[in-house]
């Protein structure tokens, strides 16, 4: 089971700020998105309300075409495991495990023990001595485990160590090829993770500025490698991302869109024509001076 999601003309205010300004969109269900934005973007205040951890004021959530908020049949269906970690006074990590058990109807607990050996996870350890890197990796197990249909992980796994994050990713792609199902990672390890989005959308100061099939928002830009004086030709109108010169070669990455015939030209010099990579693209679309007034 999947979970579609729609966003109608949302809008969060704290006060003064707005943390999400007007944001609409919908998510078919059945594909693992990439929520990406800098610090402050509204990334988990969006998140929040998909949860039903916050009430929409201004604008309409629906995940399975249902309102989340006080809706126990969506909620049920609903995982968000948070960075801030899941710990529970004086709970020991069998705990939490037994209590998702109880209130997720999905709940695999075979899958569950697997996940925990492979993270060698203290059961009867108390939850608030464990090591930022085992917090992460029980969020992980009980966001994997929970067989949510709409399965959330905001920052979840940032305490793991390089190995461990690889596992997580792998672990993820594999447990949804088998048990399909919405899941959305916000995360700021683009280069690590961009290769399990399968659609993208970046937040900046509250407002959704892309939202786009990764191979889609891959093929706006270009790393251009060749003779330097032809590949300053072939770019040249194009907004320029990075450049790197070794002698006579030289290698730009540039953002926009270039022609069929640009590229053919392009081949036909002995020019290189590679993808850019998704965290040059977020840099360059949420950089301040891309962004305009707030």
């Amino acid at each position: 089971m999947t979970l579609g999601i729609d966003l109608r003309n949302v809008t969060v205010r704290f006060g003064d700020v707005v943390a999400l300004d007007d944001v609409s969109f919908s998510l078919e269900g059945g594909k693992i998105y990439g929520l990406l934005g800098r610090n402050g973007s509204g990334k988990t205040t969006l998140l929040s309300l998909l949860a039903a951890f916050r009430p929409v004021r201004e604008g309409k959530v629906l995940v399975g075409g249902a309102e989340p908020f006080e809706n126990g049949a969506v909620t049920e269906q609903v995982c968000l495991i948070r960075e801030s970690g899941i710990a529970v006074e004086g709970s020991t990590v069998k705990d939490l495990l037994d209590d998702a058990a109880a209130f997720r109807p999905r709940w695999d607990a075979q899958y569950a023990a697997r996940l925990s050996e492979m993270f060698q996870l203290p059961r009867k350890k108390t939850v608030s001595k464990l090591s930022r890197g085992q917090q992460s990796a029980l969020g992980i197990t009980i966001g994997l485990a929970s067989r949510a249909p709409l399965t959330i992980f905001d920052e979840s796994y940032l305490g793991l160590d390089v190995p461990s994050r690889y596992m997580f990713y792998d672990e993820l792609l594999r447990d949804y090829m088998e048990q399909p199902r919405t899941v959305i990672l916000s995360s700021h390890l683009i280069e690590e993770i961009g290769r399990l989005f399968e659609e993208v959308l970046i937040l900046d100061r509250g407002r959704l500025i892309s939202h786009e099939e990764t191979e889609t928002l891959l093929m706006s830009g270009a790393a251009v490698t060749g003779p330097a004086h032809l590949v300053d030709k072939v770019t040249e109108g194009l907004t320029v991302l990075g450049q790197q010169q070794l002698g006579g070669t030289k290698s730009t990455t540039v953002f926009g869109e270039i022609s069929d015939d640009t590229r053919a030209r392009a081949r036909a010099a002995g020019l290189e024509l590679g993808p850019v990579g998704l965290q040059d693209l977020f840099v360059h679309l949420t950089r301040d001076d891309e962004r305009g007034p707030a």
